[in-house]
């Protein structure tokens, strides 16, 4: 799946991955592949990306919003 993390400023991270960890308001969760589609607000916290090559990075955010619908994931940081 894609994933794009914005903020006003400037595209923070884009590419293609197999997992996304997100601070939501309730507590973390997780998107995988083939997710339903979800709106979520997002706390200050930190985004955990899995690379398709396993590889995982780490995103420090002060809050958001995420979107994920066919497959995108859509994250608009603060």
């Amino acid at each position: 799946m894609n994933i794009q993390i914005i903020t006003p400023d400037n595209t923070v991270y884009t590419g293609e991955v197999t997992l996304v960890q997100l601070p939501g308001l309730d507590g973390s969760f997780e998107i995988l592949n083939n997710h339903a589609p979800i709106i979520s607000a997002l706390k200050k916290g930190t985004v955990k990306v899995k690379t398709t090559d396993e590889k995982l990075e780490y995103f420090e955010i002060p809050g958001g919003v995420v979107e994920v619908l066919n497959n995108k994931v859509l994250v608009l940081a603060e």
